[in-house]
């Protein structure tokens, strides 16, 4: 990869800060500008990380050739369309939109003008994501658990990720992640949840059935009181558990004395980091990003059937 990148970040917040952060630290990219709704967040952020603060969306598109859009979700469709419809390419925070048909739009915006169209989904930039695919084999049975504390109270705002189910805002990172293992249709989706202190579920918990064979058993709260990010995975010979917070995990085989089990080699890194590197090497080579449109999108129509399932009742 040669020459310079110039990227921004629109929208600043908590998660925006990160990625402003690591552009300013990666190779062969300069942090060019950042857009916040709140022009004095985006002076400091700005001021913090080597770079301006502009005042509006058509005034940041003139500074830069890719970003990252890290606004809440519900305005993922307005702000990312009108970056694509003005040739930028983009990195879009998980999930991608709130509807399938927004999804598709962008989809469909990014690939007639031939653009770059990432989304968010970090784990699989995970350091423990490549021995989990070369180990996995064919899943048998997938089991994930996603649990995390409420997200800090904002003034004047709801608390950042609540706009959306916890199935849209934490579950649809193993859900991504099992659709890529699993490579097969989903043929049965029974699912719980309820909501607690948002308007929509806080905790959910779903089995999905595949065409194949496969099942999954996949957890997620946002109102627990400890952090956990595990999935583990059976196969026709092995047994994998992962820890994707703590970067670690074991895995077991049958050998000829019985079960023995190994530590997994991990190098360890920052997900983000390896992310949103992977995201500017797309866009100086014109590549495939790891996660595109096309994935998110599959995602986003598993966790809105999901999310269904639960408005329907019992399952």
């Amino acid at each position: 990869m040669s020459g310079i990148i110039r990227v921004g970040v629109v929208g600043v917040g908590a998660l925006g800060e990160h990625h402003a952060r690591l552009y300013a630290s990666l190779p062969s990219v300069k942090l060019e500008a950042v857009h916040d709704t709140n022009p004095a967040r985006a002076e400091e952020i700005a001021a913090k990380y080597g770079t301006r603060a502009v005042p509006t969306l058509e005034a940041f598109a003139e500074c830069v050739e890719a970003a990252s859009i890290v606004v809440p979700t519900d305005r993922h469709r307005e702000v990312a369309g009108a970056l694509l419809e003005r040739g930028l390419h983009l990195l879009v925070e998980k999930p991608i939109t709130t509807t399938t048909q927004e999804a598709g739009e962008l989809v469909a915006m990014a690939g007639a003008r031939g653009l770059i169209l990432q989304v968010g989904h970090v784990e699989r930039f995970n350091p423990v994501l490549p021995f989990l695919e070369a180990a996995a084999g064919t899943p048998r049975f997938i089991e994930a658990h996603r649990l995390a504390p409420y997200p800090p109270l904002r003034p004047g705002a709801a608390p950042r990720g609540t706009e959306v189910s916890v199935i849209l805002d934490l579950m649809i990172h193993d859900l991504e992640v099992i659709l890529h293992l699993v490579r097969s249709e989903v043929v049965d989706i029974r699912a719980v949840g309820v909501p607690v202190l948002s308007p929509t579920e806080d905790i959910a918990n779903v089995r999905l059935a595949f065409a194949n064979g496969a099942v999954a058993n996949v957890t997620a709260s946002r109102i627990s009181p400890e952090r956990m990010r595990k999935i583990r995975v059976f196969t026709a010979d092995a047994y994998l558990s992962l820890d994707y917070m703590n970067q670690a995990g074991e895995v077991y085989r049958k050998g000829p004395a019985g079960i023995v089990r190994e530590a997994v080699p991990i190098e360890k890194g920052e997900p983000l980091r390896n992310e949103l590197a992977s995201f500017v090497e797309c866009v100086a080579r014109r590549s495939e990003p790891r996660v595109g449109g096309r994935q998110a999108a599959e995602a986003l129509r598993l966790a809105i059937a999901i999310h269904q399932r639960l408005m329907s009742g019992p399952s």
